[in-house]
């Protein structure tokens, strides 16, 4: 029997190489996909607002590449500030906006939550410090600016490693193997990644800009999630509030179309949207949400009422308001012929595209109630808690305040200003007109496509006294 010796050094070579393997795994591991819990919130309202539902291991940006790309391109975004100028709710003490989560999976991370499209701003006059309220409409936000903006940036010659180190650089040190690591993996891959990104559907000709507090939401899963053919739609829509879930009952639709019948699915399909695929705790993480929003209140107006009008405005509402927003058909589609309001967003959904969702979804391994897999035909009466805070009204944010709601279409505000949040008690909405709304806001023309301040009209011919009592009930809501 013969025994076969290898030579010493090819033993030494063998640990070398096997040592060598195994430092260089752990190191790939360490530095790319560890994964790190982020810090204990102090409460459910921080958690909402900055805590991680998953988006950062596939979909996030690297930090410090966040962090300087203002720095780089400050001619793609609306105005000084860097993400500010995005109107994105933003608290002070923290270096990323509200509905920016940071998260270790690897490197350091940063992605968006729901908190970035669902928290209110308000101010009570233009030389006071925001109110931020969690699950509210985020009618400051622009997201069609941040998409733009990242489109500009990763397609400009100078989004570069040379350029983009050198500003990280001026900001932090980071370690030699975290500059290659930057410079040669993680610059590169956000560029090619970005790129990849169609967000040339929204700059087609017939479509205005969205706007801040507005998206268009089933272009976007059509298009980034469904990865369908265009289809020369266009359908934006008003960011919704999402308090106090617990009233939507079995068959309730939270979205303005009713395409969804269940909110949690409303929830997990958000999420999803700003994902590659769920992680491994995404149905903790939706748990999570789902409970929160579920107990979460309306807020209270926050200015003084007169309870004595106040009274006199609940006969009225439950004369003209209550069969549609306090009854059996609250959370029901209502014809769209009986509304009137404009129709694009309706033309955006179809049957198909709600099958194909629901395929999607189920690949990704994601249990929930499906969309509704028929063609739509209006929206949904609303709830009305927290009306005070959700201007501008209508599923498109047409209407800027309760007071021009209660208005004749034909004499409502035909151009204005949205995004600005000094908020006016006596109509019942925010700022939108005048010189600071017009150098904080962005112009909304009702006669643009998709934009339209008709229907609705309930309550316009009301005697002004009668409209006066409704309205401070509105408030009480």
């Amino acid at each position: 029997m013969t025994i076969c010796k290898c030579p010493r050094w090819l033993k030494v070579t063998l640990i070398v190489l096997l040592v060598l393997g195994a430092v260089g795994g752990f190191t790939a591991w360490y530095k790319f996909f560890r994964e790190v819990p982020q810090p204990a919130f102090a409460n459910a309202e921080e958690r909402f607002k900055y805590g991680s539902i998953g988006g950062e291991n596939e979909a996030g940006l690297p930090y410090w590449l966040y962090l300087v790309l203002p720095r780089l391109f400050p001619e793609y975004l609306p105005g000084p500030g860097g993400y500010a100028s995005l109107g994105l709710p933003w608290e002070p003490g923290h270096d990323t906006p509200i509905g920016f989560t940071k998260k270790t999976v690897g490197f350091l991370r940063v992605s968006q939550t729901c908190a970035v499209c669902h928290t209110t701003s308000y101010r009570v006059s233009h030389d006071a410090n925001p109110v931020f309220i969690p699950a509210g409409p985020g009618h400051t936000t622009d997201i069609q600016g941040f998409f733009r903006f990242l489109k500009k940036a990763v397609n400009d010659p100078r989004f570069n490693p040379d350029n983009i180190m050198s500003e990280i650089a001026m900001v932090t040190k980071l370690s030699w193997l975290d500059r290659q690591i930057y410079r040669f993996v993680l610059i590169p891959i956000t560029r090619q990644r970005l790129q990849q990104q169609n967000f040339d559907w929204m700059e087609r000709p017939h479509m205005p800009g969205w706007g801040p507090g507005r998206d268009d939401p089933m272009n976007l899963t059509k298009y980034f999630m469904l990865n369908l053919p265009e289809d020369g739609t266009y359908g934006p829509a008003d960011m919704p509030s999402i308090w106090n879930l617990d009233k939507y009952k079995p068959g309730m639709a939270l979205n303005w179309d009713g395409a969804t019948s269940v909110p949690r699915s409303v929830i997990i399909d958000s999420a999803l949207g700003i994902m590659v695929k769920p992680q491994r705790d995404f149905k903790e993480q939706m748990d999570w949400m789902e409970n929160y929003l579920r107990k979460l209140p309306a807020p209270k107006y926050p200015f003084a009422l007169d309870t004595a009008r106040a009274a006199a405005g609940k006969p009225v509402f439950d004369r003209h308001c209550a069969s549609c927003h306090a009854s059996e058909r609250t959370g029901h589609s209502v014809p769209l012929a009986e509304i009137g309001t404009d129709d694009e967003r309706l033309k955006s959904w179809n049957k198909e595209a709600a099958i194909k969702a629901n395929q999607v979804v189920r690949e990704k391994g994601v249990i929930r109630e499906g969309m509704v897999e028929q063609t739509l035909t209006g929206y949904v009466a609303q709830f009305l808690d927290g009306i005070w805070a959700r201007a501008p009204y209508l599923h498109n944010g047409a209407v800027p305040t309760l007071r021009d709601l209660l208005t004749p279409p034909a004499q409502r505000p035909t151009v204005f200003w949205r995004g600005y949040d000094v908020y006016d008690p006596v109509q019942v909405g925010f700022i939108t007109q005048g010189p600071q709304a017009e150098r904080n806001g962005y112009r909304h023309d009702t006669n643009a496509r998709a934009n339209s301040n008709r229907g609705h009209d309930f309550g316009t011919r009301l005697p002004e006294v009668e409209k006066n009592a409704l309205i401070e009930y509105l408030k009480t809501l």
